[in-house]
């Protein structure tokens, strides 16, 4: 659970529902990346408007062989994919892919494939006591939960992401994948010493979203062993089974014909890293009748299947309705085009659903759509919905009618151009950056390849197929995928609700009241709405430069515009399709009185209703069709930002948004504020709801005093909300351009470029007086302290299950004159603590899947004077019994460190991580953008930006040449207290009532058999993920573009 702070939010409640919607229509979907045989090559630079249509026989075969890959099979069955990469440079993204999951596992072993995956990095036959998790953190390659290994339903995947700069760690990297295939050591001792972790895992997974996760997946498997076995596991299994269970498991199923390792890196050769396969892989013999890995049958159904269920700790209410069906094989030209016109349909039908969701009353608050293979047999169309409460019956309607709408009278050819425009968009953005995928999107593709049999035919002949396909998919074809979404067809419909209201007799009239509106043709048509074809209707007049510089040492040129603005661009060849702005000024939400802060601090909310740009979100969408151009604002305590992320090609909407952003006047009309307030109080009931929420609210006053920058927000809040003042003061924020600096990084031709920041942003008019002009080092601070002396408490929260998290604190302050090094030290001795406790809590101990460090600096106002002050805490989850025992361990091991200093190893290992991922942020374009921001930001910053800069990379250098053990350890005891158990604050979260009682759950599944804020963000943001993460039963962060990641369970 991430905390918000309120510094950094500002008041966007709204902003992560529009987010994940919109990221619906801007996501770009997975690439198959490789040429098909015969294809001809294309120069690297050819751009995409030149890219010549191909002849396409329907009936042509995609090839299933992959080029342009080093693709082959060892003597022993195991499959091989080497490719050269170079994003990023000097690095390598391995897998190891087994095709044996949890569906395989008898009713003894339920979890035992997860068990395998974790017991992988614990000890093999060659590394022994976590040597593998050692020699991953000594080269910089970070180990952590949800990093280097998920467990699915059918499959297991092991990978690594290596540096290769060293000949020697590629093929000790490959070794250890080599050992994770058929040398995991399962002995008693490995099993005891990891139950914790694995126990860990599975406690984390048993609240709201993990119930409501595996309750659906199991109504939606019924009738097959996929319903039985999530690859969680059952508690017991993990607490008792025996060592030679899970032995007999792993030499039963794993073989190396079931196999495949994927190496894609920047590599010399490919010849070479096939070598260094075969010497590792090579000499393994395979076993003499592996079995056959089977084929599990999901049934299905003519009638749909209904579900209310009532969850008590529920972020809000939601409906999922859920089409199966068969997965079909990608073979085709045909197949292809096909899912061309599916995807245009999800497309089409989310653009409808978001203005819906924006009008009068809207029946839901967000609404989404979309396809997905969810097993090897199983591919679902799904639809998900976050609402009011009681409006779940509402809800579903409105789902049902908008599909039956598309069947009676389909998609108009506007709406299909719009998408057309979109699809196109994104293919040309993935074409223009062919040769700058990130490798381990790559390998991604080549595990699909081997996994699920999806051709890998390249990026330049996909973009020539859509070029060719697009123009001639009709809307008639578009809408009549809408055929798939009928509740005949193996349909689930599912409510979920705090509290009980919607039953399943209330789902079954909707559907045949929908049913028999679509029969009898009393569905009217759909009603687009009038789009303006210009953003600024009347061009300003363009500005001019009043001073330029060039910095060197950043590649960068400042520019001083006529009406004030400081513009500061750096071009890249990062990726050829990214352009990336972010603007500041300083003065936000500390300078307001108390009695305005709450309601000013709504104000992005509301105007994000309005539409900050002058054009309603819903109209604004539809202009925005075919451009990649994005641009958000964020009002903090101290700072408002405008950003930005666009195609080179669009940098002038881009600009254009901006400059309508600095000169739209905001109204709040009543209906806009309407559903503003509705959704603010889903997700102040949501935040009651939550049993985290206790704890956070007693961190944050325990932490920085009860305040009311800090203090939760509670219904009565949201009933004082002026909105006219709301937006009076979103627009004075920006308003004068004078008072902003603008950063701009990314793929910029001067020539092109300059000629639209002087028309957009140069032209935007500075006011005849200043607004909110304001001195750095005179703003008002935040009101927080830190207690000056130990304080220990628990918070008991009601759950329907025993939750325990633990977070424990310690005040810092930084110096004024040292500010520079000091900040590095802490980032530096952040990671220590992180990867020391780790070892203690987790592989000495057995008694933590993960623990986090942080450190929070965030309270101090941006003066360039006075000394620092802030936190850091460590974070973690694990059984409510050992709480206080395992605290008292962390505080142990952080007192030793402070006595005795860490070891050679240990801070090789920390130089070691932060010089790599500083390698790989040298190629990012979001990596200069904030290593310049920070630069103009920084308390040494004095009008000189590249001298600034300068500093910021001479402290990093002198920090990194300058730590030693001793050198860590005079740090801890300078930035921490010392001792650091004389002052420090733990906060533990506990369930209210017993295990025991905890039995008699809250939480209840009514079904037929076959019956067919700125601190508020978080709970909104719950609300919406509740509706859409059901499908994830991923124990990892999702990493691809892919919407859902099934029946997932990670180390």
């Amino acid at each position: 659970m991430v905390v918000s702070n309120v510094s950094d939010t500002g008041g966007e409640v709204i902003e992560v529902c529009r987010g994940l919607l919109l990221g619906l229509d801007n996501r770009r979907r997975r690439r198959m990346e490789l040429l098909p045989a015969g294809a001809t090559p294309i120069p690297k630079k050819q751009r995409f408007r030149s890219l010549k249509l191909v002849n396409v026989d329907m009936e042509q075969l995609l090839p299933h062989q992959p080029v342009g890959v080093d693709y082959g099979t060892l003597d022993n069955g195991l499959r091989y994919y080497v490719r050269c990469n170079s994003k990023p440079r000097m690095r390598a993204a391995l897998a190891l892919a087994v095709r044996a999951g949890s569906v395989l596992e008898e009713e003894d072993e339920r979890g035992v494939a997860h068990i395998v995956e974790h017991l992988a990095f614990s000890a093999t036959t060659k590394y022994t006591n976590h040597d593998i998790v050692k020699f991953l953190e000594s080269i910089g390659a970070e180990f952590g939960a949800c990093q280097n290994a998920v467990t699915s339903s059918d499959d297991t995947v092991y990978e690594l992401l290596v540096p290769v700069d060293k000949p020697e760690l590629l093929s000790q990297a490959i070794s250890i994948l080599a050992e994770f295939s058929s040398e995991i050591r399962v002995s008693k001792d490995d099993l005891e010493k990891e139950r914790g972790a694995v126990m860990e895992e599975y406690r984390g997974s048993r609240n709201a979203t993990g119930r409501l996760q595996d309750a659906h997946w199991i109504l939606l498997m019924e009738g097959s062993k996929y319903a039985e076995r999530l690859p969680i596991g059952l508690e017991k299994v993990i607490r008792t089974v025996p060592h030679e269970t899970v032995k007999n498991f792993y030499k039963k199923w794993y073989h190396l014909c079931n196999m495949a390792v994927i190496a894609v890196g920047d590599f010399p050769d490919t010849q070479s890293v096939v070598e260094l396969i075969k010497t590792h892989f090579g000499q393994k013999i395979p076993a003499p009748d592996p079995p056959l890995i089977p084929t599990f049958h999901i049934p299905s159904h003519d009638e749909p299947r209904f579900s209310c269920f009532v969850e008590s700790e529920a972020g809000g209410s939601a409906v999922m309705i859920s089409y199966k069906m068969q997965a079909e094989e990608l073979k085709t030209v045909k197949d292809y085009r096909n899912l061309l016109a599916e995807s245009m349909f999800f497309h089409a039908l989310n653009q409808r659903f978001f203005k819906i969701s924006r009008r009068k009353d809207p029946p839901f608050f967000s609404c989404s759509a979309s396809a997905d293979n969810l097993v090897r047999p199983l591919k679902a169309n799904i639809m998900t919905s976050s609402c009011k409460g009681k409006g779940t019956l509402q809800a579903l309607e409105s789902m049902l009618i908008e599909v039956a709408r598309v069947r009676l009278h389909g998609f108009s050819e506007r709406e299909v151009s719009i998408v057309r425009s979109l699809l196109m968009s994104e293919i040309e953005s993935a074409f223009l950056e062919r040769d700058q995928v990130q490798s381990t999107s790559m390998r991604d593709e080549y595990l699909q390849h081997f996994l699920h049999n999806e051709p890998v035919v390249g990026i330049e002949y996909e973009a020539q197929l859509q070029k060719t396909l697009l123009p001639h998919i009709s809307a008639l074809e578009v809408s009549k995928c809408s055929e798939r979404l009928r509740t005949s067809n193996s349909c689930v419909i599912k409510t979920i609700e705090p509290q009980a209201f919607a039953v399943l007799d209330d789902l079954k009239n909707v559907v045949k009241k929908v049913n028999l509106l679509e029969e009898e043709g009393e569905i009217s048509s759909w009603d687009d709405e009038y789009i303006p074809e210009e953003i600024v209707t009347t061009k300003p007049n363009m500005g001019h430069v009043m001073k330029e510089l060039e910095y060197s040492n950043i590649g960068a040129t400042e520019l001083v515009l006529s009406n004030g603005m400081r513009v500061c661009y750096k071009r890249t060849d990062f990726l050829d399709d990214q352009v990336i702005f972010t603007g500041y000024s300083y003065g936000g939400l500390s300078e307001l009185p108390e009695n305005e802060y709450f309601s000013c601090s709504m104000g992005p909310t509301i105007a994000g209703e309005i539409g900050v740009f002058g054009y309603r979100p819903s109209v604004l969408m539809d202009m925005l069709a075919g451009k990649r151009a994005e641009v958000g604002t964020k009002i903090g305590a101290y700072m408002r930002t405008f950003y930005g992320d666009c195609s080179p090609s669009d940098l002038e909407t881009a600009l254009q948004l901006v400059y309508q952003l600095f000169t739209t006047n905001l109204t709040p009309g009543e209906e806009s504020v309407k559903i503003v307030m509705q959704m603010a109080e889903e997700a102040v009931c949501a935040q009651d709801r939550d049993p985290y929420t206790a704890f956070t609210n007693r961190v944050k006053e325990l932490n920085y005093g009860n305040s009311y920058f800090f203090r939760p927000v509670k219904k009565a809040d949201l009933q004082k909300v002026d909105p006219v003042k709301a937006c009076e003061y979103f627009s004075k924020c920006f308003r004068d351009p004078s008072t902003f600096t603008v950063v701009i990084v990314g793929n910029i031709d001067s020539t092109i470029a300059l000629p639209l920041i002087l028309q957009y942003l140069g032209g935007i008019l500075k006011p005849p007086e200043p607004i909110m002009h304001f001195n750095r080092d005179e703003l008002k601070g935040l009101p927080f302290t830190f207690p000056t002396t130990i304080h220990r408490e628990v918070v008991r929260s009601p759950m329907v299950e025993a939750q325990c998290l633990v977070q424990i604190c310690f005040p810092v302050e930084l110096k004024n004159g040292t500010m520079v090094e000091e900040i590095h030290f802490v980032g530096f001795l952040s990671k220590l603590l992180e990867t020391k406790i780790m070892q203690v809590l987790r592989f000495k101990h057995g008694q933590i899947y993960s623990v986090g460090v942080s450190v929070f600096l965030g309270g101090n106002k941006p003066s360039r004077t006075g000394d620092a002050r802030g936190d850091i805490s460590i974070n973690f989850s694990c059984d409510p019994e050992i709480s206080s025992k395992l605290v008292d361990l962390a505080l142990d091991e952080m007192l030793r460190l402070q006595e005795e200093g860490p070891s050679e190893q240990d801070v090789s290992t920390v130089l070691e991580i932060e010089q790599r991922a500083h390698e790989n942020g040298l190629q990012e374009n979001y990596y200069w953008l904030d290593r310049i921001l920070h630069s103009y930001q920084s308390r040494v910053y004095s009008g000189d930006v590249g001298t600034s800069f300068e500093i910021q990379e001479e402290g990093r250098s002198k920090v990194r040449s300058s730590l030693t053990p001793s050198t860590a350890q005079l740090a801890l005891q300078r930035i921490l207290p010392f001792p650091c158990k004389k002052q420090y604050t733990v906060v533990i979260l506990m369930p209210k009532s017993s295990p025991f009682k905890l039995l008699k759950s809250v939480f209840e599944s009514t079904r037929t058999k076959y019956g067919g804020q700125a601190k508020i963000l978080g709970g909104i943001a719950g609300l919406v993920v509740l509706a859409l993460g059901f499908w994830r039963h991923s124990r990892r962060a999702q990493t691809s573009s892919r919407l859902f990641h099934i029946s997932r369970a990670t180390n």
